[in-house]
């Protein structure tokens, strides 16, 4: 089977829709995107659990007619790889945008203090740099106006995984706020467990911030629809 379909994931605080402008390129260069809300991050849902969340990707990998490259940013990168790890045969390759897959056992995303049941946005202290470079102040606003508090049930969700066939699923990280000489260096080092064990990881500079997706709409589609 070939990949019929690129499965979109939005890192922490983000829905569905911060995809618009990359699945819309998408669509040009004739590749069918699928942008998915997650449980808990558009829809309301408070208690969503981080199985939750593994869930409906998996729904959304499952409705397409052949397989799926499925596409993590950021915390969802390790989405991405559950994806991988629960569905095999189905996921044609992953790509992870400005994060790494968390090891199984590992919490999920639990990075910021939880607050009645939440994860809010932090503001923008711990991505001043490299990562917020290319955010002028407009966006910065619209972007905390719009982030969506992350459920304790998924930040804190512990990764399970449990098949070793992900491995064999070619991996495509893009490296936005960092460079892939660092990364190498990081998957040299052991820093990022699962990596050294895939088979075959690509990696691909994009000149932007932590999020691309919104910075960088055109030039991330040309990516996601190279690979």
């Amino acid at each position: 089977m070939t990949a019929e379909q690129i499965v979109l994931l939005g890192g922490l605080w983000l829905d569905g829709s911060v995809w618009t402008g990359v699945a819309s390129e998408l669509e040009k260069r004739g590749r069918h995107a699928v942008s998915v809300t997650l449980p808990g991050q558009g829809d309301g849902n408070v208690s969503a659990t981080l199985a939750d969340q593994v869930t409906a990707v998996l729904a959304a990998v499952d409705a397409g007619l052949g397989r799926s490259v499925v596409v993590g940013h950021s915390a969802a990168c390790t989405l991405a790889w559950m994806a991988a790890d629960a569905r095999p045969g189905r996921v044609a390759k992953v790509v992870l945008i400005g994060g790494f897959p968390s090891s199984d056992g590992q919490p999920y995303a639990d990075f910021f203090e939880i607050t009645d049941g939440v994860m809010p946005f932090p503001g923008w202290g711990p991505f001043e740099g490299a990562d917020a470079a290319d955010l002028d102040e407009q966006a910065r606003r619209a972007f905390e106006a719009a982030a969506i508090p992350v459920p304790e049930g998924v930040a804190r969700g512990v990764v399970q995984l449990t098949d070793e066939r992900r491995f064999d699923i070619p991996v495509v990280m893009v490296c936005p706020e960092f460079t892939p000489a660092q990364a190498r260096e990081w998957i040299a080092a052991g820093d990022i467990p699962e990596l050294p064990r895939a088979k075959h990881v690509d990696l691909v500079d994009i000149d932007s911030g932590h999020w691309p997706m919104v910075t960088r709409p055109t030039e991330l589609a040309r990516i996601l629809a190279a690979v």
